[in-house]
């Protein structure tokens, strides 16, 4: 099918989630070559709902333990879900970026962390994103002012230089493969520049990329 994509129809008896879990493999990216033996290695502490075709690889480097040192220190933690698209893997393959199709995911927020994300705003506060999968979601809920409410729905938004952020002050998330959307997006946030110093100097310190890889801070 368009972009790559198969069409398969599975024939069961039972419940076909509870077969999946038994016969069926972890979806990993193409670069991890290794099976997977324990499924919760790449699943993040505070997943809730079943749908996303990959985890959040920056909300990997997250533990109990220090999510809870961090609302020790104050920090207010608000929840998004974002069921995680086939096309976070794909590079652009077109010269002009304005021409690629972005993948389409599905969002959902509730109202109580809209609240939270509003209130900090509000204050004078920093919003953090973890991933940029959580970072689309606000920016394409976000209303100019960069507030936000409960909302379900699906997203394609491409962000690129040149995008203006509206509701996110600083990102948190892995280094990611060369000429995908999400190297596009940080340069956004950063600019293309200041990007390419610090991958520079990821390569030569011999940092790890991608999923099981070293995260870094945006401010």
């Amino acid at each position: 099918m368009e972009g790559g994509n198969r069409k398969v129809k599975f024939e069961y008896q039972g419940i076909f989630n509870e077969i999946l879990d038994q016969i069926g493999l972890m979806p990993l990216p193409p670069y991890i070559k290794e099976k997977l033996q324990d499924k919760s290695r790449y699943q993040t502490v505070y997943a809730k709902y079943e749908g996303s075709s990959a985890a959040p690889t920056a909300g990997l480097h997250f533990t109990e333990e220090l999510l809870e040192k961090i609302k020790q220190k104050g920090v207010e933690i608000a929840n998004v879900t974002l069921h995680v698209g086939i096309g976070t893997f794909r590079p652009v393959k077109v010269e002009n970026i304005e021409d690629h199709t972005m993948h389409t995911e599905h969002y959902y927020i509730k109202q109580e962390d809209a609240d939270k994300i509003n209130k900090t705003k509000q204050n004078g506060g920093r919003i953090i994103a973890v991933g940029t999968t959580s970072c689309r979601v606000l920016e394409s809920v976000a209303d100019k002012q960069g507030r936000v409410k409960e909302q379900e729905g699906d997203t394609n938004i491409f962000i690129y230089p040149g995008y203006k952020f509206k509701c996110i002050d600083s990102l948190i998330t892995n280094f990611h493969l060369p000429e995908s959307t999400l190297i596009m997006l940080v340069s956004a946030l950063a600019g293309k520049d200041y990007i390419m110093k610090a991958y520079h100097h990821a390569v030569e310190n011999k940092y790890r990329f991608f999923s099981f890889g070293d995260a870094m801070l945006i401010l």
